[in-house]
């Protein structure tokens, strides 16, 4: 991620800085958490204490602030209300982000009707589906349109991310049908590795991985609270030893289980 000049608080250096993409993601972490504190009053914070309530460590907190030229003051901390209007504009929501989803069936459906994406600052603008029973009923306010709209409604109502959480094999033409209507940024819940032109930035969020991993870490702790018992020679009862038995009774899934997600 590139800051512009403008949204650096150095005083409108000409240079601009490019940010890493985990501390991209951590600085959004820093947001929420810096929202809160304006909320209940708090002025100032030092880096400890934000680091502590973030899950980041105070010199990790201290250079990702620093990309975005914010460095604290000795003593005090950083000002919360300065550095969320810093972090805001950094992270581009100074400004409307209108939101498209394409599919709105069991998942679609559910992140249609959360009302926290406009609290955010990312409005859903348009709801799209081409199932006969979905398209034309209101979800949260909104109409569901028929995906075949989406170069004209998305245009139209200045959508500038994405969302698709269609089956597997319905995201690709999703997506094509959101590119070509100017859309540039896509979050992507489908079970899928779009692809996009160089210019397009895409976010996989696969749960099924993801419950796939802490399933790894569950087995993984199973195994440690209940090592196989061994015999005298170091061998359990599978005629290998302990650790290697160990490593090979957790399952390894891979992103192709994942089916889809409507």
């Amino acid at each position: 991620m590139t800051v512009p000049p403008q949204a650096e608080s150095d005083g409108g250096a000409a240079r601009s800085r490019t940010i890493p993409e985990a501390s991209v993601a951590r600085l959004a972490v820093y947001l929420r958490i810096l929202g809160e504190l304006a909320q209940e009053g708090v002025e100032t914070v030092s880096s400890d204490e934000l680091a502590a309530v973030t899950g980041a460590n105070p010199p990790t907190l201290r250079k990702d602030l620093s990309y975005i030229g914010s460095h604290g003051i000795r003593g005090v901390g950083y000002e919360v209300s300065p550095l969320l209007h810093q972090l805001e504009r950094v992270l581009g929501l100074n400004h409307r982000q209108a939101v498209a989803l394409v599919g709105v069936g069991n998942l679609g459906h559910a992140l249609a009707g959360y009302t926290g994406f406009g609290g955010r600052g990312f409005p859903v603008a348009a709801l799209f589906d081409v199932d006969p029973d979905l398209v034309g009923i209101h979800i949260n306010g909104i109409l569901v349109e028929h995906v075949r709209a989406i170069p004209e409604v998305c245009a139209e109502r200045g959508v500038t991310i994405g969302m698709i959480a269609t089956p597997g094999p319905a995201a690709q033409g999703a997506c094509d049908l959101l590119v070509s209507s100017g859309v540039r940024c896509i979050l992507n819940f489908a079970p899928v590795v779009l692809q996009v032109p160089g210019e397009v930035e895409v976010r996989k969020v696969d749960l099924a991985v993801e419950l796939q991993v802490l399933a790894f870490h569950v087995a993984r702790r199973h195994v440690a609270e209940h090592p196989p018992e061994l015999n005298g020679h170091g061998v359990n009862r599978h005629g290998t030893n302990g650790h290697a038995s160990a490593t090979r009774s957790v399952p390894l899934m891979d992103e192709t289980s994942s089916e889809g997600l409507s």
